[in-house]
C-alpha cells in the first residue's frame, strides 16, 4: 500500500505519541498509603467486579475488565497518567534504570535462527569474541535455529542472574564446525548518551536519547573526555528525547549554571512548592553550550532546555519542543503491574509552565505535531503560536513564553518534504536496519575487518544498492523515490551500515555532516 502525503504526518505523530508515552517524565518517590481509606465508590467497583466473577452467566477475564477500568478512569485525567501492565513493566524499568542482564548482544529472528547484529562493545559477549552476522544455534541445549521464536521468547532464554552461564553454539561464516562459547551474564548498560565526539576543534557533540537513571554519569564522562580534547563549546543534542528521570535533567543542568542558580521548582494539589537549585563546581559553568530540540523533545529534555534558557545561558536552537509540564510517580497496584499518576506540575526558573493544553482530550492533545505539520509552524517560527498573558522575561530581559512547549532562540527549519517523511518512517520502522543486515551478510568476513576509517575510505554505497533497497520496501507496502533523494538514501544506508558495525556514535558523525541544525550550531558557534 502506498503511502499517501497526508499518512506520513500522522505516522510520524503516532511515533511522538509512543516516544513521549514510554519516556514520560518521572518523580518515583515513595508514596504514602496511609491517607488511603475505604469508601463507597471503592466498594462500588469492588462488588461490581465480584458480581461478574461470581454470578455472570459466561466465564469472563475479570484481569482484563480491571485493566480496561483502570485505563479509562486515567483517560479522563491527563494524557500523561498511565497504566503499565505486568507483561511490559519490567521492560521499561530495564530501560530507565539504563541496564539489564544478560549475554549483550543485539540479535533479531532471521530465516529461523538467531542472527547476532553487534556484540555490545563491553559485554559479556564481546568480551569472549562473538560477532555480529554469527548465528546462535543453541543455548544451554536448547535448539535455536529452524523454528521461529519471539524475542521475548528468545530474551528469556539469553537472560538470567549475574555471573550465570550459558553455553552457547554459534555458527560463523568462513568457518566449518560450530563455535562453543560460555558466556557468563553480566550486568550490560542500556546507554542512553548515544553519541560524543568532537564538531571541531573547539565545539563537542553529545546526543541523549532518554533521561534514564545512569544518564547523568554517562554524561559526566562523555563531557570529561571531550573537555580533554579540547572542548571549549557543547552541542547538547536532545532532538526527539522524550523525558525521563527529573534527577538526571537537574544534574545535566546543574553542570551549566552557577550556585544557587534556580533549576525548576513544581507544585503540587495543595500548592506545595519544591525548588531545585544548582550547586558549584559544574563541568561546564564557563563553557558556551547549544541546546537542540525539536518537537519530539519532551519533559526532562524541557526541563535542560527550560533551566538554561530562563539563566540566559546558551543558545537553543531548533524547533519548539512538545510542551509537556507535568511529574508522575510510579505506583505499584500490587499484582506486578504500575500507574503513573501525575502529581505535580512544573516550572521552569521565570515561573512559565511549559505544559500545552489537554482539555480537548488526548487524541487532539497527540496530534499536535499534525496541525504543526499544516499551519506552517515546523517551516517558519512565524508561524508559532505565542499569548501575550503567558510572557516572561529572564534576567537579561531576553522574553520567553509558557503555554506550549519551549521556543528556541533560534529556529531552524523543518524539512517537510513527503519522501523525506517517508526516509523516517522508514528508519523507525525497523525495514533499513533489516535491509542493511542482509547486505552485509553478503560479505560478512570483509565487513567485520575493516576499522571506522577503513570503512569511511573504503565503502561507497551504489546505484544498485539504493534501488534494491527500493525495491525491499515496496515489497513491504512502501513506496520511496530514488528520483532526487538519491544522496540522502546513500547516506542513510551507510550510516546504518556503520552503526551496525560499528555502534552508535558511527551513526550519529555520519548523518550529522548534512544535519541542517547540526550546520546551524557549527555556523554559530565560530561567530
Amino acid at each position: 500500500m502506498k503511502l499517501k502525503k497526508r499518512y506520513v504526518p500522522l505516522l510520524f505523530s503516532l511515533g511522538i505519541v509512543l516516544g513521549i508515552f514510554l519516556g514520560t517524565f518521572l518523580d518515583f518517590g515513595s508514596s504514602d498509603t496511609a491517607f488511603f481509606s475505604t469508601n463507597s465508590k471503592k466498594e462500588k467497583l469492588n462488588k461490581l467486579i465480584d458480581y461478574i466473577d461470581y454470578e455472570y452467566v459466561d466465564t469472563v477475564n475479570t484481569d482484563s475488565i480491571v485493566d480496561v477500568t483502570v485505563n479509562g478512569i486515567l483517560d479522563n485525567l491527563d494524557p500523561h497518567s498511565t497504566y503499565i501492565p505486568k507483561e511490559e513493566l519490567q521492560k521499561i524499568e530495564e530501560n530507565m534504570k539504563g541496564d539489564f542482564v544478560g549475554i549483550g548482544i543485539r540479535f533479531y529472528p532471521y530465516k529461523d535462527s538467531v542472527a547476532v547484529i553487534q556484540a555490545i562493545v563491553g559485554g559479556p559477549s564481546h568480551r569472549v569474541g562473538i560477532q555480529g552476522g554469527d548465528r546462535i544455534v543453541s543455548a544451554d541445549g536448547i535448539p535455536l535455529s529452524g523454528q521461529a521464536m519471539s524475542d521475548d521468547s528468545l530474551s528469556s532464554i539469553l537472560k538470567g542472574r549475574v555471573n550465570t552461564p550459558v553455553d552457547l553454539k554459534i555458527k560463523r561464516e568462513g568457518v566449518g564446525d560450530l563455535i562453543s562459547y560460555r558466556v557468563k551474564r553480566s550486568v550490560v548498560p542500556i546507554s542512553s548518551v548515544v553519541a560524543s565526539y568532537m564538531l571541531t576543534r573547539q565545539l563537542g557533540y553529545i546526543k541523549i536519547n532518554r533521561f534514564a537513571e545512569s544518564t547523568y554519569d554517562e554524561f559526566r564522562k562523555a563531557l570529561k573526555e571531550l573537555k580533554s580534547k579540547g572542548a571549549t563549546q557543547l552541542a547538547l543534542d536532545l532532538r526527539n528525547n522524550p523525558g525521563g528521570y527529573v534527577s538526571s535533567a537537574e544534574g545535566i543542568a546543574d553542570e551549566f549554571l552557577e550556585k544557587n542558580k534556580l533549576i525548576l521548582f513544581t507544585k503540587n494539589k495543595t500548592g506545595k512548592i519544591n525548588k531545585s537549585y544548582a550547586n558549584s563546581g559544574g563541568l561546564f559553568e564557563d563553557g558556551e553550550v547549544f541546546i537542540l530540540i525539536n518537537e519530539n523533545s519532551a519533559s526532562a529534555s524541557e526541563i535542560v532546555a527550560g533551566a538554561l534558557q530562563d539563566n540566559d545561558k546558551g543558545l537553543i536552537v531548533g524547533r519548539r519542543s512538545f510542551g509537556k509540564g507535568l511529574v508522575q510517580r510510579e505506583m505499584a497496584l500490587g499484582d506486578g503491574s504500575a500507574v503513573r499518576l501525575t502529581i505535580a506540575r512544573y516550572y521552569t526558573p521565570t515561573g512559565r509552565s511549559i505544559q500545552k493544553p489537554y482539555e480537548l482530550g488526548n487524541k487532539d492533545y497527540f496530534e499536535d505535531y499534525l496541525e504543526r505539520y499544516e499551519n506552517g509552524e515546523l517551516r517558519s517560527a512565524d508561524s508559532i503560536k505565542v499569548a501575550d498573558s503567558l510572557k516572561f522575561k529572564t534576567p537579561l530581559g531576553k522574553v520567553v513564553y509558557g503555554g506550549g512547549g519551549i521556543i528556541p532562540d533560534v529556529f531552524v527549519p523543518k524539512n517537510i518534504d513527503s519522501e523525506i517523511e517517508h526516509l523516517n518512517y522508514v528508519l523507525r520502522s525497523g525495514y533499513m536496519r533489516m535491509f542493511i543486515f542482509q547486505e552485509l551478510e553478503k560479505d560478512r568476513i570483509y565487513y567485520n575487518s575493516l576499522s571506522l576509517e577503513e570503512f569511511k575510505n573504503e565503502i561507497t554505497i551504489s546505484d544498485t544498492i539504493v534501488e534494491d533497497f527500493i525495491s525491499y520496501t515496496q515489497l513491504r507496502g512502501i513506496s520511496l523515490r530514488a528520483q532526487n533523494y538519491r544522496n540522502i538514501y546513500k547516506s542513510y544506508l551507510k550510516a546504518t551500515m556503520a552503526k551496525q558495525l560499528f555502534g552508535d556514535n558511527a551513526f550519529e558523525q555520519m548523518v550529522n555532516q548534512d544535519d541542517m541544525i547540526i550546520q546551524k550550531v557549527i555556523s554559530l558557534s565560530t561567530n
